[in-house]
């Protein structure tokens, strides 16, 4: 136990100590805040206002184009080549022309511009159009508009868990994305870190400094060090990370907020639009559902993740992080002992990144049935679990299964640990010799 204990502390230190290290852990958060903080902060500084000429021979569209911050609508009376010669030596950004007989054919509209418009322009004078055309034909069938809206409803519900401790406030929403993130976060890890192990064992294969640890050191001890000190590194980084980001987020909100809060409106109004912009925005009917228009979105959103068990993710979350990447990192140890440089990696990586990626995609199935028979036996197999349990843990899964799944992924890490120690104790020695599945398959058999 000293001596791995000696190596693990090797192992972290020499890592933790790399300029790398230090300025991918503080520049990681810097770069995920100040991306968004410039996008909110361009959007709502954006003061560019484009000028739309309308040219309306059907005489239906009169005051039917608002002027905004951005927009402005002007109304020209003309004949359209004339239009279309005085925009050209003009300096307006877009020419719409809408024919007399739109009614009978709303394809006839048509959009000039000296380069493509932008398709939010695009879309907001097609939709001021439809409505328009709506609104008429509405009036001609008896209808109102207001009819029409007052028998429009929209439908908001909440979820509920019901179970032995009585009722309880959940979200879909929050169950999804927290669920998506952790096992995002685990599927990273065990490719980056566990890749750190290899190219450890390989580098000090190569520079046969491992000729000299083992002789004080047991190959086991070695190996069992390295990984464990790799795991502490990539638990460390995740702390800084969570950490700086929740600082740098709060810093960033504040300064934000001083600078609006004088104008709380525009402000609602500015980022509902920069919303729009953002990664994946539009795209979980689960998220547009918990956003009102009566409620604030950001107390929706810590509302929705406060429903949820944030100590016991977090805790399982740790668990699966460890079990998975010990799970893994041994078969990458074990790979970086059997070869002699990077290139000859190649060819036994397959049957190790193969399961982690068939992970992912099934965490990406068991998003949309957590409890369907796909997520549940997958979220068992060892191989599997680390990610696709994650996904389901938020939306809630039985005690039994998830003891279960947490008992064969610790005996999947002890098999996994000792298959690996095995090819570890005779490849870490072995050079110059290109190294079959069939040659593995011997040295796990090998007496000591």
């Amino acid at each position: 136990m000293k001596n791995i204990l000696l190596v693990l502390q090797r192992e972290y230190l020499v890592r933790v100590k790399k300029k790398s290290f230090i300025i991918m852990t503080f520049l990681a958060p810097l770069l995920f805040v100040g991306f968004y903080a410039a996008v909110i902060w361009i959007a709502v500084g954006s003061t560019d206002t484009k000028t739309v000429q309308v040219l309306d021979e059907s005489g239906l569209f009169a005051n039917q184009f608002k002027n905004t911050e951005e927009l402005r609508f002007v109304s020209i009376q003309q004949t359209l080549d004339t239009a279309k010669a005085q925009f050209q030596r003009g300096d307006a950004n877009a020419l719409v022309f809408i024919p007399e007989n739109v009614l009978d054919n709303p394809k006839g509209v048509r959009i000039y511009a000296a380069k493509n418009v932008s398709l939010d322009l695009k879309s907001d004078i097609e939709k001021t159009i439809e409505r328009q055309i709506e609104n008429i034909k509405l009036t001609e069938a008896g209808i109102t508009r207001k009819v029409l809206e007052d028998a429009r409803v929209n439908v908001s519900s909440e979820t509920i868990s019901l179970n032995e401790e009585g009722e309880k406030s959940s979200s879909s929403g929050a169950a999804t994305a927290i669920g998506g993130i952790c096992a995002f976060l685990i599927y990273i890890s065990v490719f980056v870190y566990g890749t750190q192990v290899m190219r450890g064992v390989t580098e000090e294969k190569t520079s046969r400094i491992v000729e000299v640890i083992i002789s004080s050191v047991k190959p086991y001890q070695l190996m069992m060090g390295k990984i464990i000190g790799v795991a502490l590194v990539g638990l460390t980084q995740f702390v800084l990370w969570i950490v700086l980001t929740v600082l740098l987020t709060s810093a960033a909100g504040a300064i934000f907020g001083s600078k609006m809060g004088d104008d709380p409106e525009k402000m609602q109004a500015q980022m509902e639009q920069v919303q729009k912009g953002m990664p994946g925005a539009g795209m979980n009917p689960a998220t547009t559902a918990m956003s009102g228009a009566d409620n604030n979105p950001v107390t929706e959103v810590l509302e929705a993740v406060g429903s949820l068990n944030i100590p016991y993710i977090i805790a399982c979350f740790l668990f699966y992080y460890l079990g998975g990447y010990l799970l893994y990192s041994a078969l990458f140890g074990a790979v970086g002992a059997a070869v002699d440089n990077d290139a000859d990696t190649q060819q036994f990586m397959m049957p190790i990144t193969l399961p982690i990626v068939f992970s992912f995609v099934f965490a990406q199935m068991a998003l949309r049935d957590p409890d369907g028979s796909l997520a549940f036996w997958t979220s068992i197999i060892p191989f599997t679990s680390p990610i696709v349990m994650m996904v389901r843990i938020p939306f809630g899964v039985p005690i039994w299964e998830l003891a279960l799944s947490m008992v064969l992924l610790v005996l999947g890490f002890m098999g996994t640990t000792w298959l690996a120690a095995r090819i570890y104790r005779v490849g870490i020695l072995m050079y110059g010799k290109k190294v079959t599945y069939k040659e593995l398959a011997k040295w796990i058999f090998y007496k000591a």
